[in-house]
């Protein structure tokens, strides 16, 4: 239901899509020690309350369920280690529905209501953008799981973002393009916010390649059928089509070209680097290439490295607790909640908004799952196309593009 308060027991991690309880660890009750923890390491006393604002329904659906599973299983692993400052982590979730009015609605509720410390989300660029009044009005930490430019371009000092954004996709997608000898595409995309603004990166960086845009057709979150605008496009001299949305509506784009007989390649944006994408649009997947972090096949960091560690832990853990691997969605929600922990980790127990956005910006080569982050005071996403791959759906499965 748009908008609906949505808890989750991590007790109950397998009953959490239909829970209606509080995210937190669970301390055994075996009386505090005076660090604040249980007798086993475990965090009890007052928990930090962190807000975080989820598409768990809509069209963003399959990004926002790995990223709640995340938050789910690492939220309970900070608890177990004794929490912060021997106090435990506790995550309050919304489903914003994949709505931009309802991210203010629940992220109001958030603030008003439960005293949370930081904000994480929203899953979709829309949402995000949304949120910044709440932000504005509250002086809160926000740190983004969504994957547009203008997030951290439109500089916020209290807005952060952990996804490689679209201004650094789009100039790697488009050398890979060029390097594959294509100067003619046709673009597709939705109209939702991070669609929107990667197609106005692309114009922006369109010029410095040798590539032109022959036809550019586009299509709403939800729709079923996409026929038309392929119709068009099947009638131009492109070379290929650039694909740039992060809807359940890009399986629908690659079925719709697979019926059409399409002969030339469909390419993505990161936003389609989710299972959702392979097991919707099946045989019609294959082939399709798109720009995402190494997540997807870890070896791509280099076997041994602190990021190869960091990401194949994560893997391991979350495929043994949720039966799948993760997708970099659920990566996004891992970085978005450490950066916070780690920065509370650093700071004094009773710390200010204030302290904990500074200390935040003040991180410097911390190892997570997109890559390594480095923020500055005019940089809150941190991250460069070092940390970007180009992958290819080969037999229903994410490989390193040749």
């Amino acid at each position: 239901m748009a908008g609906a308060r949505t808890y989750f027991a991590l007790l109950v991690a397998l009953l959490v899509a239909i829970a209606i309880v509080p995210v937190s660890g669970c301390a055994l009750e075996t009386g505090p020690g005076d660090d604040g923890t249980t007798e086993n390491g475990a965090a009890t006393g007052e928990p930090y309350r962190i807000g975080a604002v989820l598409s768990l329904s809509g069209t963003l659906a399959g990004l926002g369920e790995p990223e709640r599973n995340t938050l789910l299983m690492e939220v309970e692993r900070i608890n177990e280690a004794g929490g912060v400052h021997g106090r435990p982590i506790e995550v309050l979730i919304e489903d914003d529905a994949s709505d931009a009015e309802n991210a203010v609605a629940v992220t109001s509720r958030l603030v008003e209501r439960e005293n949370v410390i930081a904000l994480i989300g929203a899953t979709g660029t829309g949402g995000t953008m949304a949120m910044r009044q709440e932000i504005d009005r509250a002086g809160l930490v926000q740190v983004s799981v969504a994957g547009g430019t203008v997030i951290t371009a439109d500089f916020h000092p209290y807005v952060f973002q952990t996804p490689w954004s679209n201004s650094i996709v789009v100039p790697f997608t488009l050398s890979y393009l060029e390097d594959q000898g294509i100067d003619r595409i046709a673009l597709i995309a939705d109209s939702g916010g991070f669609a929107k603004d990667g197609v106005e990166v692309i114009k922006q960086f369109i010029d410095d390649f040798d590539i032109e845009i022959v036809i550019e057709e586009s299509f709403n979150p939800g729709d079923a059928d996409m026929t038309s605008q392929l119709t068009k496009i099947r009638a131009t001299d492109a070379e290929a089509v650039v694909m740039w949305n992060a809807g359940a509506e890009a399986a629908t784009v690659a079925k719709n070209m697979a019926a059409l007989n399409f002969d030339i390649p469909l390419f993505g944006s990161h936003g389609n680097a989710r299972v959702e994408f392979i097991e919707g649009a099946g045989e019609a997947a294959e082939g399709f290439r798109f720009a995402a972090g190494k997540v997807l096949v870890p070896e791509a960091y280099g076997v041994g490295t602190p990021e190869y560690e960091v990401a194949t832990d994560f893997i391991a853990r979350y495929t043994d607790r949720f039966g799948k691997a993760p997708d970099t969605f659920a990566g996004h929600a891992y970085d978005a909640l450490h950066l916070i922990v780690e920065a509370m980790e650093r700071l004094s127990e009773e710390f200010t908004s204030e302290e904990l956005r500074d200390e935040i910006e003040a991180t410097s080569g911390f190892v997570g799952i997109g890559g390594t982050f480095t923020f500055s005071p005019t940089d809150h996403n941190g991250m460069t196309e070092d940390n970007l791959g180009m992958y290819e759906i080969r037999n229903g499965e994410w490989t390193l593009a040749d």
